[in-house]
């Protein structure tokens, strides 16, 4: 077979840190056969690999990367099952790994102080489990296409946007630079930004701090009217900050004029939905637990970020975010080593 993921990996002493000592070098080969590596600092083997999901794992590594690329572009685990012959628990089980190894990639790498996150896009999706409804909140930078965090719970209420927004603040790379929100009519959004993207302002007398929200804060709405399943109307307008710059943002992350929209993160969600059964509406994937939604979510989301090319971007969006400086494949992003 020819595809990449499916040769073998040559051994790379220069790319391993010791799992024991956590020290780069002095790393060397102990046995091809066997695939390990071994530490001259703490003088310890360990498998090839060790540290990444592929530990423990009783399938060939090219197996698994096949197995889990397929689950991150919206194949049902049902599928997977009867053409590869594997068991539905394995399945689930390698979803579940992925899910886990993705989600700490996402907060190590995205939500780490490094993204100019400047026009910020927020929404829920609402998904049908075997347990009942769950809502899904999802949130993304719009000029890099961004996926930039979300959450998972049972009610949609302030706690789930919070959650969101305090991965926001962490993936923001300065709290000075000028930062739009544009989310829908959701009464809780407002509230839950100004609370969170806020500088401590000590007025040096006993007591809290006042909390100042960020200088070049802008918040706009976009609610929309219905009558049954009909749109009636669409009002947009300024919550915080300052319209002429709201504007200025917009035009300077989107195509075209633009007007205040939350169309980019329609379209992610979107984007989730194709390449999760389980988000799908309508549909017999259904998951068991809001467990196995967030674990989808961000295989599917993580793999978007670093490993699908945009034809306007003419990258991924992590390469526009200047995260990264190449494309990853699926499996360069499971071999990737967790701190």
């Amino acid at each position: 077979m020819t595809l990449q993921f499916m040769e073998q990996r040559p051994l790379n002493p220069m790319l391993v840190t010791c799992p024991y000592c956590q020290k780069p070098h002095n790393i060397g080969i102990h046995s091809h056969q066997e695939r390990r590596y071994t530490c001259h600092a703490c003088g310890r083997t360990f498998a090839e690999t060790k540290g990444t999901m592929f530990y423990g794992l009783q399938y060939p590594v090219w197996v698994v990367i096949l197995v889990v690329a397929l689950l991150s572009h919206g194949c049902p685990v049902a599928a997977i099952v009867a053409a590869f012959s594997l068991d539905e628990r394995t399945v689930i089980l390698w979803l579940n790994k992925a899910g886990l190894h993705a989600k700490t990639i996402q907060e190590q790498m995205v939500c780490a102080g490094q993204v100019d996150v400047g026009h910020v896009q927020l929404d829920e999706l609402c998904v049908t489990t075997q347990l009942g409804k769950i809502w899904v909140a999802t949130a993304m930078s719009v000029f890099s296409r961004l996926f930039l965090w979300g959450e998972v719970s049972q009610r949609r209420d302030k706690a789930l946007i919070l959650s969101v927004l305090d991965h926001v603040k962490a993936a923001a790379v300065s709290h000075t630079d000028a930062v739009l929100f544009a989310v829908d009519g959701f009464a809780a959004y407002p509230k839950a930004i100004l609370k969170t993207f806020f500088t401590k302002v000590s007025s040096g007398r006993p007591g809290r701090p006042r909390h100042v929200p960020w200088p070049n804060l802008h918040i706009v709405q976009v609610i929309k009217s219905r009558s049954g399943m009909k749109l009636k109307a669409i009002t947009r307008k300024l919550v915080h900050g300052n319209l002429q710059q709201a504007y200025e943002i917009i035009h300077q992350t989107q195509v075209g004029l633009g007007l205040i929209n939350t169309a980019f993160i329609e379209r992610l969600n979107g984007t989730f939905r194709s390449r999760m059964p389980s988000f799908v509406r309508r549909t017999r994937s259904l998951a068991g637990t809001s467990g196995r939604l967030d674990k989808e979510m961000f295989w599917s989301g993580v793999v978007y970020n670093f490993c699908t090319i945009h034809d306007t971007l003419q990258g991924t969006p992590a390469m526009a975010a200047g995260l990264t400086e190449e494309v990853w494949s699926v499996s360069d992003l499971l071999w990737r080593r967790l701190l």
